[in-house]
C-alpha cells in the first residue's frame, strides 16, 4: 500500500511517501514545501540514493497549492516515483491537538472534522494548518481515505491527578484547561523501539523518554502507557527549549507585562519566541552553536554563556528523569531522541550525571547514525538508549492498520 504522510505547519508542508505491506516498509520519496503563502515558496524533494531537487519562485498561495505541487512532483517524469496520483491509496496526517476526544489515531470523517474545529482554541497555531491540509487532500484526492494521528493521543492514558491543574475545577469543565502533552507519536514510537531492543515486553517496563529537539518534552511511559509528561495545556510548559521558556513561575507573567508594558500578544511572543536557550544565551536557538563553543573550549568567546545554557538545559532534563522515576516507582530505561537527543552527546551524558542511584552507570553517548546506541555500561542495571525517532513511519503504520481494518 502506498501511503502519503503529511505534516502541515503554518507555512510548510512536510511529506513522505511510503510503500508498506506485511513484511516491508520502504520510503519512496520525501520532502518539504517551505514558505507556503509567503515571499519565496520552495520545494525540496528527495528520493533514496538520488540527489535532492530544489524548486523555488513557485506560485503557492495556500496549503492546497502546496499539496498539489507535491503530488505533481511525485508523478513528474524525471523526479517522480509514481505513474499516477491514483496510486496513492491512503493519506496520514499529523494533527497536533486531538483534545480529549481522541485517544488513538482515527479515520477522518465529518464527525472528526467537527471535533478538530472544536479543538482550534486549544491549538490556534497548529490545528488550523492541519485542518487545511486535510481539506486540501479531500479536494485533490476525494476518494482516498485519510487518517488523523494526534500528538496528544498517547497521553490520554494519564489519570486526572496527573493531568489536572490546581486551579478552580470549573475551568477544566468549562474551557478544557488540563495537561494534554505533545510529541506523543514520538514518545510512543521510541518507547516501543526501546522495548524491542531490550527484548522485553513493554508492559513490563518503566521508561522515561526524552524527545529533545527545538521543541522538547519528557514522558513517563509506565508499562506502555503515558503516566505523565512535561508539556501541558500548551507546548510551552516543561523543559527549556529553542525559543520557549518552559517551566516558569506564573507570577512572572503579570510582572513582565507591567514592567515591559506588554499586552497579551507581546507576552505570548516573548515566552514562545524570544525565550528558551535563545533568550538565555542571547546568541541562538540552535544547540549546535553551544556545542561548537563547548568543544572549542574556554578560548571560545561564547564558551561561558554556552556552558551556562547547557547546564540549565540538562539540569531540567535530569530533574524530570528523577521525578518520573519516582512517579513510576522505578526505572528500567531512559531514551533520548529528537535532533538534539540523537546528536549532541554531552546533552545525554550531562543529563544522566549523578543518577547512579537509579541504576544508571557509565554513560558515554555518540551519534546514532540511524541505529540504536546503548550509552550505558554493559553492567548498568538501568539502560540509557539513544533511539532515532520516526514519527512519519509511525503515522504511516497507523494509517495502514486503520485503512486495512476498516
Amino acid at each position: 500500500m502506498k501511503i502519503l504522510v503529511l505534516n502541515c505547519g503554518s507555512s510548510s508542508v512536510k511529506y513522505q511517501l511510503f510503500e508498506l505491506n506485511a513484511v516491508s516498509e520502504v520510503v519512496l520519496a520525501s520532502g518539504i514545501m517551505e514558505e507556503v503563502g509567503l515571499g519565496n515558496p520552495r520545494l525540496t524533494h528527495r528520493r533514496p540514493a538520488q540527489s535532492e531537487v530544489v524548486l523555488d519562485n513557485l506560485q503557492v498561495r495556500n496549503h492546497k497549492d502546496a499539496i498539489q505541487l507535491v503530488l505533481d512532483m511525485l508523478v513528474a517524469p524525471q523526479h517522480g516515483v509514481l505513474d499516477s496520483v491514483q496510486e496513492v491509496e491512503a493519506v496520514g496526517h499529523r494533527v497536533v491537538h486531538g483534545g480529549e476526544q481522541f485517544a488513538s489515531s482515527v479515520r477522518i470523517d465529518g464527525d472528526v472534522m467537527h471535533a478538530l474545529y472544536d479543538n482550534v482554541p486549544l491549538a490556534p497555531l497548529h490545528n488550523p494548518p492541519n485542518i487545511q491540509g486535510i481539506e486540501a487532500v479531500t479536494a485533490l484526492l476525494p476518494d482516498v481515505p485519510q487518517v488523523g494521528v494526534f500528538d496528544t493521543a498517547f497521553h490520554q492514558t494519564m489519570k486526572p491527578h496527573a493531568f489536572l491543574y490546581a486551579i478552580p475545577y470549573r475551568f477544566y469543565e468549562t474551557y478544557g484547561i488540563r495537561r494534554y502533552g505533545f510529541h506523543g507519536t514520538s514518545h510512543k514510537y521510541v518507547a516501543h523501539r526501546a522495548a524491542e531492543y531490550l527484548g522485553r515486553p513493554i508492559v513490563d517496563l518503566k521508561i522515561v523518554t526524552c524527545h529533545l529537539g527545538n521543541g522538547a518534552s519528557v514522558t513517563a511511559v509506565d508499562r506502555g502507557q503515558s503516566a505523565t509528561t512535561s508539556m501541558g495545556f500548551t507546548p510551552l510548559e516543561g523543559l527549556a527549549m529553542g525559543t520557549r521558556c518552559g517551566d516558569l513561575d506564573p507570577a512572572i507573567v503579570p510582572f513582565l507585562m507591567e514592567k515591559e508594558r506588554l499586552d497579551e500578544d507581546g507576552i505570548n511572543h516573548l515566552l514562545n519566541k524570544e525565550s528558551g536557550v535563545l533568550g538565555l544565551s542571547e546568541l541562538s536557538s540552535d544547540m549546535r552553536t553551544f556545542e561548537e563553543a563547548l568543544h572549542t573550549g574556554p578560548e571560545h568567546p561564547h564558551y561561558e554563556r554556552s556552558t551556562l545554557v547547557l547546564k540549565l538545559y540538562t539540569h531540567r532534563v535530569k530533574s524530570y528523569i528523577g521525578a518520573y522515576a519516582a512517579v513510576m516507582g522505578g526505572l528500567d530505561c531512559v531514551v533520548f531522541t529528537g535532533g538534539i537527543g540523537e546528536n549532541f552527546a554531552e546533552i545525554c551524558e550531562w543529563s544522566c550525571e549523578g543518577l547512579e542511584f537509579l541504576g544508571i552507570k557509565g554513560v558515554r553517548a555518540r551519534r546514532t547514525d540511524g541505529g540504536i546506541v546503548e550509552a550505558t555500561a554493559e553492567d548498568s542495571r538501568t539502560k540509557v538508549l539513544i533511539v532515532p525517532t520516526n514519527e512519519e513511519l509511525a503515522i504511516a503504520r497507523d494509517t495502514f492498520e486503520i485503512v486495512n481494518t476498516a
